[in-house]
């Protein structure tokens, strides 16, 4: 069972991203605030559910939070900053498009910086813990597969449509006989990554 809230104050944030782990495309994030009393059965981190539900899940929050914010950083940002301060950057810049300021930010994982002096507080596997990081994760990970399926169309030969730029074996044999598209990340040795077998 998820819960609420972690805090006692009102409105609570919670952040997540998806896209950490991929050789290409951008990492993105979401910031999720939700009313007092939501609450709906099939809401859990976004990768214990499958695509439907997921989707289902998107058009619920997206209709329900007092507010809710996606943002994207790009592949060139993340191979300047690294990833783990690109996805950093992503929830700061989702957190600037909520519509209501938050009194306290959840954020799923143990790295987070400071945002605007409000305070945060990071929860290992909070995607499964609270809601609103749950939400986040469901955002965060919908809005990124929409985007690699319209890099799909660009790029076929890669399969994103299937695994949406993570390191999956059909990805892989692309990279080794294609070579990298524009959207690849060049900070991420794809050519180490290729020597992982097939």
């Amino acid at each position: 069972m998820l819960l609420h809230h972690y805090s006692e104050v009102f409105p609570e944030a919670g952040c997540d991203e998806a896209g950490r782990g991929c050789l290409a495309g951008p990492v993105t994030a979401a910031a999720v605030i939700l009313p007092e009393k939501f609450t709906h059965p099939l809401l859990n981190d976004s990768k214990k559910l499958n695509e439907k539900t997921r989707s289902e899940l998107k058009e619920i929050i997206e209709e329900q939070a007092l507010a809710w914010a996606v943002a994207f950083v790009d592949h060139t940002e993340i191979d300047k900053i690294n990833i783990l301060n690109a996805s950093i950057m992503a929830m700061h810049l989702a957190l600037g498009k909520l519509k209501t300021k938050p009194a306290h930010i959840i954020v799923d994982g143990n790295r987070f910086k400071p945002y605007k002096k409000i305070p945060h507080t990071t929860i290992v596997k909070g995607d499964g813990k609270y809601m609103s990081i749950a939400a986040a994760s469901i955002l965060a990970k919908t809005h990124r597969d929409l985007f690699m399926l319209e890099l799909h169309g660009q790029f076929p030969q890669y399969g994103w449509n299937e695994n949406k730029g993570y390191p999956a074996p059909a990805h892989k044999a692309a990279i080794a006989e294609h070579g990298i598209t524009p959207y690849h990340r060049r900070s991420f040795r794809l050519n180490e990554q290729l020597k992982i077998s097939f």
